[in-house]
């Protein structure tokens, strides 16, 4: 069991945190206070300290028992005294499916430069940005993506979601995640998950801050199956890290905003809800270090398929279709012999939104920076630029290590649609599909010609 010392002090003042607990999807235990956590049982008569017991459930009662995630929260105040009237409010770049705009054209391959940062005030949630949509949040089917910029702490302010869990990839600045369950600090080349319902505040650490979102409605996030591969390398459970929990004591006018059917609503309290002391489950926030995920590929000829290098996936009704896939491509060694290794044209069920976190993307170049995005929607043709091609074909092979280069993918069974933001104010690459013009025609008929 581990321990936590409080978060009595103003969230832009507070120290370092004692760490994290290891694994993913573990059933955990952690207090903040000795004897805090009841043992043997879940909700006693009464619970040490004067504290109120309450389940935070993730699933469905009934769920599978390997699907099954509750968590027990030992409290100073229940959830119910954090929650007054709400009032509606308005979030204008914050969309939710379906969205589908009359104006916006959706088909097409579409490449973003970063979406600048800038001097207006505005925290993790104000600056949330929506690129795409997909499925229908009524139905808890699909996803939305969006960037963030955040130039400031959500203070006595606090956010939740009960649309979503919510993947965040930070590419520009430092975040840390105060949560009901602990704290988070997360950086580029790390993600964290807050899963739906779990009431946070976001400080901005180093900024200003720049990163992408994932909001998931469906199934949660889980790792993939491994099938042949067995039982190492990919993304390994030791190497997610759960908080250890903390709790605040405040007395101070706060505001509680939560994202519901795609609305969003505000209440007024008196207090931090943020007053979780002990905990144990398996229904928690987690971060995660991407340098840490093992790549597999081939080694003797063709390149794979890119979900060989997937870290998570939100699984749908259909076997083997995923809601949402968080695809990871960074450094690794190239070794095939006699193949183009760079990914291959193609046209694909799945709808693929991509990401740059640092350094240069192999298929493509010029013109896919770090922050930038891409999107090529299902069916819609897609592969490497002219001069990615003409090298990949013509350069002497051997062992080539691709070097500072990290880029994601979130790929959804559904089609993405663009929001107003991304075709009218997000900078968009006019020309991108310009990358492909200088493409040329080989064929001659002329037997074993290459």
């Amino acid at each position: 069991m581990t321990k936590q010392t409080r978060m009595n002090i103003a969230p832009s003042l507070a120290g370092p945190h004692e760490g994290y607990m290891p694994g993913f999807g573990n059933d955990f235990e952690t207090e903040a206070l000795p004897d805090a956590l009841p043992q043997g049982m879940n909700s006693p008569q009464k619970c040490n300290y004067g504290l109120y017991g309450e389940q935070l459930t993730g699933t469905a009662f009934t769920a599978p028992s390997h699907q099954n995630e509750r968590t027990w929260c030992y409290r100073i105040r229940p959830s119910v005294k954090h929650s007054a009237r709400y009032e509606k409010i308005d979030m204008p770049y914050w969309k939710s499916a379906p969205n589908v705009d009359p104006d916006v054209i959706s088909l097409g391959q579409y490449r973003w430069d970063p979406v600048p940062h800038t001097d207006e005030k505005l925290t993790f949630v104000t600056g949330m940005r929506t690129m795409t949509t997909a499925g229908d949040v009524n139905t808890q089917v699909g996803m939305a993506t969006h960037v963030y910029l955040a130039t400031e702490t959500m203070e006595d302010d606090y956010f939740f979601s009960a649309d979503s869990e919510i993947l965040v990839v930070p590419q520009d600045g430092v975040l840390r995640f105060y949560t009901e369950l602990g704290i988070l600090d997360v950086a580029p080349q790390e993600i964290a998950i807050i899963p739906r319902g779990l009431l946070y505040r976001v400080e901005v650490v180093e900024g200003p801050a720049r990163g992408f979102v994932c909001e998931n409605y469906g199934q949660k996030f889980e790792l993939p199956g491994r099938g042949p591969i067995g039982a190492n390398c990919m993304a390994n459970r030791r190497d997610f890290k759960s908080p250890v929990a903390a709790w605040e004591d405040r007395e101070v006018p706060s505001t509680v905003t939560i994202k519901w059917c795609g609305q969003f609503h505000k209440t007024h309290i008196n207090q931090s809800p943020l007053d979780v002391v002990a905990w144990h489950g398996n229904y928690a926030p987690v971060k995660y270090d991407l340098t840490t995920y093992c790549p597999v590929g081939s080694i003797l000829f063709d390149h794979p398929d890119p979900s060989i290098f997937t870290v998570l996936t939100a699984p749908s009704g259909q076997p083997g279709t995923a809601n949402i896939d968080f695809v990871l491509f960074r450094e690794r060694w190239m070794v095939m012999e006699d193949t183009f290794r760079p990914p291959w044209y193609h046209k694909n069920i799945m709808s693929e939104l991509m990401g740059n976190i640092y350094g240069q993307y192999d298929a493509k170049p010029q013109g896919f920076i770090p922050g930038g995005v891409s999107l090529h929607n299902m069916m819609i043709p897609h592969g490497p630029d002219n001069d990615a091609f003409e090298k990949a074909s013509n350069t002497e092979l051997g062992p080539e290590k691709l070097d500072n280069t990290m880029s994601f993918m979130f790929e959804t069974r559904f089609p993405q649609h663009i929001t107003a933001f991304a075709a009218n104010e997000a900078p968009l690459q006019d020309d991108y599909m310009s990358c492909w013009d200088d493409i040329e025609k080989k064929f001659d008929g002329t037997p074993g010609k290459k």
